[in-house]
């Protein structure tokens, strides 16, 4: 599947806003000091670890914004397969704005990357063990959501729903002041319009059962094993969406994975993948 760029409409007042809270009141005054205006320098982002690559055009777009006539170059493109001392992008141009610039563009495509490289270590260790594509959550940093689920499509998984308009997932608490899963399923369906899918937690077969008899889209199956799960999606047999969720990591995923379910979601691939190391070094 390609992958579609973020609007740079969608992207700006995330850039905008990082840029002003590292500019603060008085702007860059340790660049401002040190470096004499007027200066040009060219300088490059390089990877200092394997990953996969994920923010570039963030990161071009921080450096736009500092500077309008800054020269970037992408050397790499989301989504790419990086090694150690690849080259990813390429700024030239007045040094004081690259400068001022280069912390807001590492740090958003530090962790985006970290995001694509944790996403795409779970979609190999899915590979051959069923259909299963790896999926993110709502747990997501604030504000930088759109981005962040960016960077799963970039590491090769899919995203869940975006926030709590766009989609019914019946959660545990939503069951327990519901009166159960059956009451939960008829109520929210008697809400929403035609075109939106409802989704529903459990965490036992019993209330699995209940969901499928009263009709739902998506079944989410909340930490079960892999033997529990393989018994729920031989209950589902083709009638709904299944997604397996809870202790999910790249050791476990293949044993999940060959339970045939048809998602798996991690939320920590958005909430704590560790960043992917990139640096920007000056050229003489």
């Amino acid at each position: 599947m390609s992958l579609s760029p973020l609007p740079a409409l969608l992207t700006e007042p995330a850039v905008r806003a990082a840029l002003l809270e590292d500019l603060g009141r008085a702007g860059d005054i340790t660049t401002d000091a040190v470096i004499p205006a007027g200066i040009r320098m060219q300088a490059v982002m390089t990877a200092r670890e394997p990953g996969v690559l994920a923010g570039g055009p963030i990161a071009e777009q921080a450096f736009r914004l500092m500077g309008p006539d800054l020269a970037v170059t992408r050397l790499a493109a989301d989504g790419a397969h990086i090694a150690p001392g690849t080259a990813v992008l390429r700024v030239e141009g007045e040094a004081r704005a690259i400068l001022s610039a280069e912390r807001v563009a590492l740090n958003f495509a530090c962790r985006l990357s970290g995001i694509a490289t944790a996403t795409a270590t779970l979609v190999a260790a899915a590979e051959g063990h069923g259909h299963a594509r790896i999926t993110c959550t709502r747990k997501t940093t604030p504000g930088l959501r759109a981005l962040e689920k960016y960077a799963v499509r970039a590491g090769g998984g899919s995203n869940h729903r975006f926030g709590l308009d766009d989609a019914v997932l019946i959660k545990d608490n939503h069951v327990a002041v519901a009166g159960g899963v059956r009451q939960a399923i008829l109520a929210a369906r008697a809400h929403v319009g035609h075109m939106v899918r409802i989704e529903v937690e459990v965490d036992t077969l019993g209330q699995l059962k209940d969901a499928l008899e009263t009709g739902v889209d998506a079944i989410l199956l909340d930490n079960m094993n892999p033997d529990m799960l393989r018994k729920a999606v031989a209950l589902v047999a083709g009638r709904a969406i299944t997604e397996a969720s809870g202790r999910v990591t790249a050791q476990s995923v293949p044993a999940i994975a060959a339970t045939g379910v048809d998602y798996i979601s991690c939320g920590w691939l958005t909430h704590s993948a560790p960043i992917l190391d990139l640096g920007l070094d000056f050229e003489a």
